[in-house]
């Protein structure tokens, strides 16, 4: 992976955060995956357990500001 991406489910946490990242963060991709479904394998896989996170080039996981568990997404 060369970028960040940060994924996301859309809630009020959520964008607030997004809006954080994107002035701290270059080159970051942002995953809404209460709206791109397709998308929530990917954040599983990299780890992600809640969302609004950060997954980094190097594959860290940072859980940002607690806003839903990536079951409470999934529904």
């Amino acid at each position: 992976m060369s970028k960040s991406i940060f994924y996301h489910a859309g809630c009020p946490v959520c964008v607030s955060a997004e809006h954080d990242i994107l002035n701290l963060v270059q080159d970051v991709e942002v995953v809404n995956i209460g709206t791109d479904r397709t998308r929530i394998s990917d954040a599983q896989k990299a780890g992600v357990l809640s969302v609004p996170a950060l997954v980094t080039p190097n594959g860290n996981v940072l859980h940002i500001n607690f806003g839903a568990s990536m079951e409470d997404v999934i529904g």
